[in-house]
């Protein structure tokens, strides 16, 4: 049993001496917020990291992909994942979408693009797809079936910082992506997001609406929100930066360390990264099936009982919960892959504080079923 709560996954946390003096600055400035100089500065440290045009922030991820749906003019009926968290429907609710639900890739979990061109209609007028823990979707086949029937395409991006493709980040595909900057995630700023934006000029107009539509004093372009990213977040943002490749190299050092450990355990299969892809470890999902000596729930209650809490993400559906499931895109039978993933998965604890004893523990409970 181990000594600690190991969850599935932890914030990295720098050195708190080295966040003082950004906390000293902000108080000396007096400057907490409305696009600081450490917003300014972060919004520029994260393009250049990233390799992409342009970067807004956000309070958190969920106000990004609200907003983002609003930056487009979204309407009608979106095509969207219903494997993924919540939040990725909500905000089409929030907006007044309606959400068309399609089924997953076996392999990726990401949208199966043929059930995304079945479900196309003359009401659809976007695809929000999820880089499902920070696996790339299809994104060739994705942008072929948006330009040809003149869709929108979104991605929630809230699993993928820092993965790249053979062409480079994930992020520059569709019109907007969206990532996550929650304490969970790879990269965090306690809470915090961030759309990726193509040109200066959509960057403008998310401006606006994240900061209640205001141009300048006196002038109110758009029906805005409050989304902005306050100075402690986006300081905090910067000296996560200073450390990200470390955090990286240490997810990948773990991800080896539980696939070498599962490699021979019947029943358990890990997820296949496909194509030539820079993936970042944000997740470490299995499979369990029926091969295995336990039921996905019945190994989920087993680490609980030892101090080991690990996720079933995403179990349930999205389609499942009671404000989706009278939608007819809902229908089991019309999303028999993500029901059998959904029911199969487990998110396994990954985070740079994990050592190499704690994966120990949880490969000896998990290979002694």
């Amino acid at each position: 049993m181990s000594k600690h709560p190991i969850t599935v996954t932890q914030p990295f946390l720098p050195p708190l001496a080295d966040f003082i003096p950004y906390l000293e600055q902000i108080w000396e400035s007096k400057w907490l917020t409305n696009a600081g100089p450490f917003h300014q500065q972060l919004e520029v440290a994260l393009a250049e990291y990233l390799g992409i045009g342009h970067v807004a922030l956000f309070a958190n991820g969920t106000l990004a992909l609200v907003t983002a749906l609003q930056t487009l003019r979204i309407s009608g009926e979106v095509i969207t994942t219903p494997y993924s968290f919540v939040a990725t429907a909500h905000s089409l609710l929030w907006n007044g979408i309606q959400p068309v639900f399609v089924d997953i890739d076996p392999v990726t979990f990401n949208l199966d693009p043929a059930k995304v061109e079945a479900a196309i209609t003359p009401r659809t007028t976007a695809i929000l797809a999820v880089h499902i823990y920070g696996q790339p979707c299809d994104v060739a086949a994705l942008q072929r079936i948006a330009d040809t029937y003149g869709l929108k395409l979104i991605y929630d991006a809230a699993h993928a910082f820092g993965v790249q493709d053979e062409g480079g980040s994930v992020l520059r595909h569709g019109d907007l992506s969206i990532l996550s900057f929650h304490a969970t995630k790879v990269f965090n700023t306690f809470e915090g997001g961030a759309i990726v934006c193509p040109d200066a000029k959509t960057k403008q107009r998310i401006d606006y609406l994240k900061n209640f539509g205001f141009a300048d004093e006196t002038v109110v372009m758009a029906p805005g929100i409050n989304g902005k990213m306050n100075e402690v977040q986006a300081a905090f943002g910067l000296l996560q930066l200073q450390y990200i490749d470390q955090a990286l190299a240490r997810r990948r050092e773990l991800d080896s360390l539980y696939r070498r450990g599962l490699a021979k355990v019947p029943g358990l299969s890990c997820l296949s990264i496909v194509g030539n892809v820079r993936w970042n470890h944000a997740y470490f999902p299995i499979l369990v099936t029926p091969d295995y000596a336990l039921t996905r729930d019945e190994l989920y209650q087993k680490l609980r009982a030892n101090n080991i809490f690990s996720r079933r993400y995403f179990y349930p559906l999205i389609s499942d919960f009671p404000m989706y499931r009278g939608l007819p895109s809902a229908a089991p039978a019309n999303l028999p892959t993500a029901r059998e993933v959904s029911d199969r998965v487990l998110c396994l604890p990954l985070y740079p504080a994990l050592t190499n004893e704690d994966v120990d523990c949880i490969l000896e409970l998990v290979t002694d079923a």
